[in-house]
């Protein structure tokens, strides 16, 4: 029992209890002196006998370096330092009025109650619609499993698919969940590098000579998270040879950035190749291109037998998504192919800021960029700055203490690279207005004017 949950005889009886009682009591006073004493070392005592140790998976799982250094800008922000925010990785932009208004009223409607675990028969549905005429992919209903959010979908997937001792094959840079949720399936993530010069694009070659018969998933992204790179359908094309060589390798399709894409690139769903579908899952949402991130509905399609795994999964944790979501998510996909004008709207936005970024970035020293293709990211190469000692902060010798510096004199918040596993780069997110971006870039330039890039031999 816990020293909170003790049940003291001073609160629950009253001065005339006491005098009537046939014998002597001690004196009030000494009475309320005396017992919190006697509290306290009982709580000592429970104390050093409770077991505080945690399970070997939490241990195995990194803390969030870009939930620091958002916690570190929050508290910036609160003691009245105007510090700009660009390491969120969700849209600024309201959620459509209609898909707004469409939750609203399944309050009003009474939709308020539990749907089933795979979520409603009419989304799914929806889904299934959408999946056919955007990707090319037939799906029926059971084959799909709403969740709240992709990332409760991933993670799902993984626990689903993955034994002790498999590998999950990930390229670099990664969104930084990845490896942990291998992690949390106790999996080793095998991490894929990939160059600036080439995008962010994961080799096939490379591929091919790590996988192995421990390999069990590769986890793609595109449009990628944190490279803004966006897979060719010919390149997609090679992985796919290499992935059919390998029997028990299973692909797992992060595709939550698909409609925020920029000419000429194109999308292509990974299990709309050759002999892929029985081997991919699909992941998809409604966050990003919708503007929905605090909905949290995402969903997974892909066999049955692996889907339905995943739902047992869910149906022992979390159950169905929010009803109200899912309706909300009924009308997000009822606005046109690709969303329809309000995402459009939202999509011509992000790449006039993707294209003053680059151009702007474009006129630092010693600055690499690989221009992204899709999502609302930049992730720059800013190494030639590291080993520059700035007077009153220090040397800057990684991503990590370069955003630092960047905090500290620029009042920018931007993420390390390191934490998306490659430590030369830093990710700025362009979901921000324009007027916003323009003024973080000014800092910015301020900041590394005082730096010179080190000269390395």
């Amino acid at each position: 029992m816990a020293a909170s949950s003790l049940h003291t005889p001073s609160s629950t009886f009253s001065a005339n209890h006491i005098h009537s009682r046939s014998i002597a009591a001690p004196p009030l006073k000494s009475c309320f002196r005396r017992r919190p004493q006697s509290l306290k070392m009982s709580a000592v005592i429970r104390a050093a006998e409770i077991d505080t140790s945690l399970s070997p998976r939490v241990y195995s799982v990194k803390p969030s370096k870009t939930v620091a250094i958002t916690d570190q800008a929050m508290a910036l922000v609160q003691s009245g330092v105007p510090v700009i925010r660009l390491a969120a990785g969700e849209p600024d932009f309201d959620t459509p009025a209609l898909i707004s208004e469409a939750g609203i009223n399944a309050i009003r409607e009474g939709h308020t109650r539990y749907t089933p675990n795979a979520g409603t028969m009419e989304l799914r549905k929806a889904i299934c619609h959408k999946l056919k005429e955007e990707n090319g992919l037939t799906y029926t209903p059971d084959q799909v499993l709403v969740s709240n959010g992709a990332k409760q979908s991933i993670v799902q997937a993984v626990l689903a698919v993955c034994s002790p001792g498999d590998e999950v094959v990930i390229p670099a840079p990664f969104w930084v969940s990845y490896p942990e949720m291998a992690r949390l399936a106790d999996a080793v993530p095998v991490i894929l590098p990939t160059k600036i010069s080439e995008n962010f694009l994961l080799d096939p070659k490379l591929l091919a000579l790590k996988l192995n018969e421990k390999s069990r998933l590769l986890i793609l992204c595109s449009p990628s998270n944190p490279t803004g790179s966006v897979y060719p359908k010919k390149l997609l094309e090679e992985i796919a040879d290499v992935v059919a060589k390998f029997p028990r390798l299973l692909v797992l399709s992060d595709e939550i950035y698909e409609h925020i894409i920029y000419s000429p690139a194109t999308h292509t769903s990974f299990a709309s190749l050759p002999g892929m579908w029985e081997r991919t899952l699909t992941v998809n949402g409604f966050s990003k291109a919708f503007a929905m991130t605090g909905w949290r509905l995402g969903y997974i399609a892909g066999p049955k037998h692996f889907v339905a795994a995943c739902g047992k999964i869910q149906s022992q944790s979390t159950s169905g998504a929010s009803s109200i979501s899912q309706k909300a998510g009924v009308a997000a996909l009822g606005l046109g192919y690709a969303g329809g004008e309000a995402v459009s709207t939202m999509v011509k936005a992000f790449k006039e800021r993707r294209d003053y970024l680059v151009k702007s970035f474009k006129e630092l020293e010693g600055v690499t960029i690989s221009e992204p293709m899709g999502a609302f990211y930049l992730f720059l190469d800013f190494s030639s700055y590291y080993g520059s000692e700035v007077e009153g902060f220090g040397i800057i010798k990684d991503s990590e203490s370069l955003c630092r510096y960047l905090l500290d004199k620029g009042q920018v918040a931007l993420v390390p690279g390191d934490a998306f596993g490659d430590d030369k780069c830093i990710r700025i997110s362009y979901a921000a207005s324009l007027s916003t971006l323009q003024s973080a870039m000014k800092q910015i330039k301020e900041a590394i004017a005082l730096l010179k890039p080190a000269v390395h031999a």
